[in-house]
């Protein structure tokens, strides 16, 4: 009885053990289990990359105009679905000189899906990209930050860059409250190379777009500059 029992503590353990080591592993901003992945850029330069998830969507324009108001470029990683439904939308954000990512077709969580779903999201939103007149390396960010082993080992097979984050003001409670605690929990996190992620293409209320103003003031007011993450990568 007592062996049965030990047995069964053993295999519970080992399934625990299991099921946090798949959690750290989908949720790593740091590592993946093939190709490259990039959550900041190491350097000595006073540089940081600002890049906006989701999207295209109405709110691109406000976005593209405040941009070009402040002098500085942007990394957009679009949903292919949503390139369909706003084509002019994602022209736009090429034909200003920004960086375009590649943020799957349909915006699923990439994780426990076959390889044929994972290939088909990827590709069908590189060929979107390419339509629109985007001539670049298009770099790749999973929705929600998730990856396991099919969707790292198919970008490693087409030579395609992961591109995480290592600032996300609007992830706490605390610091999405405004666009000055989003703009101070930047200021207050950030560091040589980072790579900064904030969600201004589904916010009406104009709460991010402030945030943005008040990010580049700020850190520009330290001696930061803001590059494309193509210049760097």
């Amino acid at each position: 009885m007592k062996k049965s029992i030990s047995i069964i503590i053993i295999i519970f353990l080992l399934i625990a053990g299991g099921s946090l080591g798949l959690y750290k592993l989908m949720n790593s901003r740091n590592y993946q289990v093939a190709g490259d992945l990039i959550s900041d850029i190491e350097t000595s330069e006073k540089v940081v990359y600002l890049t906006f998830d989701d999207g295209p969507t109405k709110e691109t324009s406000k976005i593209i105009d405040l941009l070009n108001e402040l002098n500085v470029k942007a990394t957009f990683f679009l949903i292919g679905d949503n390139i369909e439904k706003n084509i002019e939308d994602a022209k736009l954000i090429a034909e200003n000189g920004h960086d375009i990512g590649n943020h799957t077709y349909s915006h699923n969580r990439m994780i426990f899906k076959s390889p044929s779903f994972i290939k088909d999201e990827i590709d069908k939103t590189n060929d979107l990209i390419k339509t629109i007149g985007y001539e670049k390396e298009i770099f790749f960010r999973p929705p929600y930050g998730k990856k396991l082993f099919v969707l790292p080992q198919y970008l490693n097979k087409i030579n395609q860059k992961t591109v995480m984050w290592n600032i996300e003001p609007e992830s706490f409670e605390e610091s999405s409250k405004s666009p000055e605690t989003i703009a101070n929990h930047v200021k207050e996190n950030v560091k040589n190379g980072s790579i900064i992620l904030l969600h201004p293409m589904n916010d009406s209320t104009g709460k991010i777009l402030e945030s943005i103003r008040l990010i580049v003031e700020q850190l520009q007011s330290e001696g930061y500059s803001f590059k494309l993450l193509s210049e760097n990568i």
